[in-house]
């Protein structure tokens, strides 16, 4: 049974600490920008929204090559707010579900299908390979996995932005999208192999994780 469920693609940053003078959707890994990436996985999806800010005409271009039904929602204040704010820009009627999911990020393929079959909310992660992670705190109860708190400190897992959520509950925020989850603690934990690239030794990790075909 298909989930009532929109997808929110957050492209609006200024990808500063890369230093490439691009915004991090734009980002090619293998000859491929990092959003173009995300919609081929996301054929399937009926309702996309994507929030662009720095450089937005030219993510919209890139998109719009790639394929013309999707959304786009102005973040305008993208220089001083973060990934939760246009996440709820966008979250205005949305589907039952948002699934969050960050323009910076690289997601196993295999792990996208594991995305989107889920039916119920999550909070994901999974092994910790980034310069400035932020960490998942999760607890075992009845057999399954559920994350209690984000942290810069300890964790088992690093926290990767993608998250699913009733739409009413990520309707209001300017930080990230961590801050809109956090009241709503424990939710579910869902592990997925991704690569996020915040700075150049991020991007290099994703160059080499691709071309060894996501080993």
């Amino acid at each position: 049974m298909a989930v009532s469920r929109t997808v929110i693609i957050s492209c609006a940053g200024m990808g500063n600490r890369l230093g490439l003078g691009t915004t991090k959707a734009l980002v090619e890994v293998d000859g491929k920008p990092l959003i173009v990436r995300h919609l081929e996985m996301l054929q399937e999806e009926k309702d996309i929204r994507v929030v662009v800010g720095y450089q937005a005409q030219k993510v919209i271009d890139v998109v719009r090559k790639y394929r013309d039904d999707v959304m786009f929602v102005f973040n305008h204040r993208f220089r001083d707010t973060g990934s939760g704010a246009s996440v709820a820009l966008a979250a205005r009627y949305a589907e039952e579900f948002i699934l969050s999911l960050d323009g910076d990020l690289l997601v196993h393929p295999a792990d996208m299908g594991k995305i989107l079959g889920c039916s119920h909310e999550f909070v994901s992660g999974g092994t910790p390979g980034t310069d400035e992670p932020w960490l998942l705190q999760t607890y075992q109860e009845s057999g399954k996995e559920y994350v209690s708190a984000f942290s810069k400190e300890k964790g088992s897992y690093e926290w990767n932005g993608i998250t699913q959520m009733k739409s009413e509950k990520m309707t209001g925020g300017t930080g990230h999208v961590f801050q809109l989850i956090e009241p709503y603690l424990p939710v579910p934990f869902l592990e997925i192999r991704t690569r996020e690239i915040d700075t150049i030794n991020d991007y290099e990790r994703a160059i080499t994780w691709v071309k060894n075909g996501f080993c």
